[in-house]
């Protein structure tokens, strides 16, 4: 009985229907992290608002799922999103929402709904539906929903943006729901008197709440906190985060391993970027994390991330799979990735367009199985050769001194065990290297080649 009641459950999630609000079920541990997010790039040619998920073992190096495609497809409301938030219910199962914005959609068009998909398991999803939140505000937007458990209440608030009736800036409200199908009139949450977005609610650490947001007078990350989670009870108690004055969305992740947190944010200037602080979350202590330290997704934008299981990292895997083509980032310059421009092998910021540049995919070596070959992805037939000493991308004419130019033994990176360096299999003293980010093959003598020989394969 107790099996056939947990199937109804299971079933009743995966249709969309009503979500318990009942305690939390004994479940492992959690041993790994799922990321959703969506896509944008510098020119638009990659925005895709839809969900698209990662997942990652230290919450710091990620593997985009689906070969970085969506995951979930909108097909309610305007049927674009933004904005995704995943988290697990009291109950086990998962809920996504999302902002209900379509590419190239106006921001500020009044929406009084937000997208909704539930699923038991991160893999079984019910349709897309429509929740209306913003109920008694018909001329404004309702951006960047995020949700959080308030015992007091018994249901769970989902915060989000927007400028209240007879408001003059966007501020942070609250919708309550124990359904995902229904929610109450919203109030404001949070209005430090100045234009707020992107909330993201820590409850109950060690008694004390957290709320994190985007403040447009500061242009950065501020963190806020209560001892309750009623609306109106949170004040200010951090600086500004952030170096970039396009910086947004705020991310807060506990590690499952240390006793720290991680603040993630992206910009909007450029797109497609995102920064990483590591820190105390009572005492507001952030330092930013170095780029050689963490990879997100290719084009990844707003980030929302949750401890998982290792069987539901793997159910993932398993259903999703990964990407079939790899990053190739540099351990000196590390916002910066291998790719072709002009048919030069070289190294640059991202984000960057053509993005496609910097996708590889490595290959068994052309010359020697056991090493490899860096074919590119939107040149098909194309790989990375050297010539004279210097790196081409260049169409594979079948002859054996292009194959062997082509080809690189995959070694332990010379400046970083934990990274990867590639030597020349026919100039075996030589290895791939930039210079003055330009790619070539070159002896290696000095500490300044060991780095500039050192890169990480991504994904």
């Amino acid at each position: 009985m107790v099996r056939l009641l947990r199937l109804a459950v299971c079933w009743l999630v995966a249709m969309g229907l009503a979500v318990s609000v009942g305690a939390t079920p004994a479940q492992a541990a959690d041993a790994a992290y799922v990321m959703g997010y969506f896509k944008e790039s510098l020119n638009g040619s990659g925005n895709v608002n839809a969900v698209h998920l990662a997942v990652s073992n230290d919450g710091l190096e990620w593997t985009p799922l689906n070969d970085n495609n969506a995951v979930l497809t909108p097909t309610a409301g305007t049927k674009g999103i933004r904005d995704p938030f995943i988290t697990r219910l009291n109950n086990g199962t998962w809920v996504v929402l999302a902002t209900d914005i379509p590419v190239g959609g106006s921001f500020t068009k009044p929406n009084q709904n937000i997208h909704i998909w539930t699923s038991p398991d991160l893999v079984n999803w019910s349709a897309d539906r429509l929740l209306n939140v913003n109920s008694t505000n018909t001329t404004s937007f309702s951006w960047a929903p995020a949700l959080h458990w308030d015992p007091s209440r018994n249901a769970y608030g989902i915060t989000f943006s927007t400028i209240p009736p007879g408001g003059s800036h966007a501020v942070i409200s609250v919708a309550y729901t124990t359904d995902f199908v229904t929610a109450t009139a919203p109030v404001v949450f949070f209005d430090p008197g100045t234009a707020v977005i992107d909330s993201h609610v820590i409850t109950n650490v060690d008694g004390m709440n957290y709320l994190y947001y985007r403040n447009d007078a500061t242009t950065g990350i501020i963190g806020a906190r209560s001892t309750s989670l009623e609306p109106g009870s949170f004040t200010r108690y951090s600086g500004a985060i952030g170096d970039n004055r396009c910086t947004e969305a705020p991310t807060l992740v506990k590690s499952l391993t240390a006793n720290k947190w991680w603040l993630w944010a992206d910009t909007y200037c450029p797109n497609a970027k995102f920064d990483l602080w590591e820190g105390d979350l009572a005492a507001a202590t952030w330092t930013k994390v170095g780029r050689q330290s963490y990879t997100a997704p290719l084009n990844g934008k707003h980030n929302t991330i949750h401890p998982i299981t290792a069987a539901d990292r793997d159910r993932l895997l398993a259903r999703y799979g990964g990407t079939t083509w790899n990053l190739v980032k540099s351990l000196n310059f590390p916002g910066r990735y291998v790719r072709h421009a002009d048919s030069v092998g070289r190294i640059d910021e991202q984000p960057f367009e053509p993005y496609q540049d910097s996708q590889w995919r490595l290959r068994a070596g052309l010359s020697d199985p056991n090493a490899v070959s860096f074919e590119s992805v939107n040149k098909p037939g194309y790989f990375l050769r050297h010539q004279g000493f210097e790196v081409k991308l260049m169409q594979n004419d079948g002859s054996a001194i292009f194959a062997a130019d082509a080809t690189f033994t995959r070694v332990a990176g010379l400046a970083d065990a934990s990274w990867s360096s590639f030597r020349s299999v026919n100039y075996p003293t030589r290895y791939l290297r930039h210079s003055a980010y330009v790619l070539r093959i070159d002896e290696i003598t000095t500490a300044t080649g060991r780095a500039d020989a050192t890169f990480r394969v991504v994904y």
